[in-house]
């Protein structure tokens, strides 16, 4: 069970996601207002939806003021889903994003496999050359500084450190990262990897090598 927040001016939409969420256990929280959700205390809640098109402020402005208060997934529920909106929606820290209209099978799948990345038990530390990670906190360090990594960039650099030399392509990436049923999508992971590359080049390392026509892989 988990605390969901979703946060869409369409009632209908706020109505059905909390219907198909309920069926799996979960306690649903709506607000039709993106600037109420600022009011509020986001700290409890283990996910978040948010629309994207909303008067007042839009999704993308609320992600923004939020990111770095709330530690859950976000996620965007969007009828924006051309390839420069999704890019932009995850520069901004959100994890993931559903295209309108969605189906009931694809919100559920695609809730419960953030919801369970989330509580995955890791009690260790995995070094590479470069780098360590804090695997029960889910932290990234690079010479004692902690890399400011979203979750899904956090994810993504976990499993290939834990398969160093392995190539990955962007479907399977997606998939072992969010499990929804293998249905890989490209443009999340390469706009995760521009990410994740940006970060560590600021710290002075390039573990991340790109196979040409096959995947990613992380160097040493």
């Amino acid at each position: 069970m988990a605390h969901i927040l979703v946060v869409d001016d369409a009632e209908d939409i706020l109505q059905l996601v909390k219907n198909t969420l309920h069926k799996d256990g979960h306690i649903i929280t709506t607000i039709a207002n993106a600037v109420e959700a600022l009011t509020i205390n986001l700290g409890h809640f283990d996910l978040i939806l948010l629309d994207v098109m909303m008067p007042q402020m839009d999704g993308f402005t609320l992600c923004r003021e939020i990111r770095y208060k709330v530690d859950c997934p976000i996620l965007f529920l969007t009828a924006k889903a051309l390839e420069q909106d999704i890019i932009y929606g995850l520069g901004l820290g959100a994890d993931d994003y559903i295209a309108k209209p969605f189906s009931t099978h694809e919100l559920r799948a695609r809730v419960q496999a953030h919801l369970r990345r989330e509580q995955r038990d890791k009690r260790s530390i995995l070094h590479t050359k470069h780098a360590y990670f804090n695997l029960s906190g889910k932290e990234l360090f690079v010479k004692e500084q902690k890399v400011p990594l979203t979750k899904s960039e956090y994810e993504i650099c976990e499993l290939l450190a834990r398969y160093k030399g392995q190539v990955f392509s962007k479907e399977q990436l997606y998939e072992q990262v969010f499990g929804f049923d293998g249905k890989g999508d490209s443009t999340a992971i390469t706009e995760h990897i521009k990410n994740i590359r940006a970060k560590l080049n600021a710290l002075q390392i390039d573990s991340i090598d790109t196979v040409w026509g096959i995947g990613y892989r992380w160097k040493e």
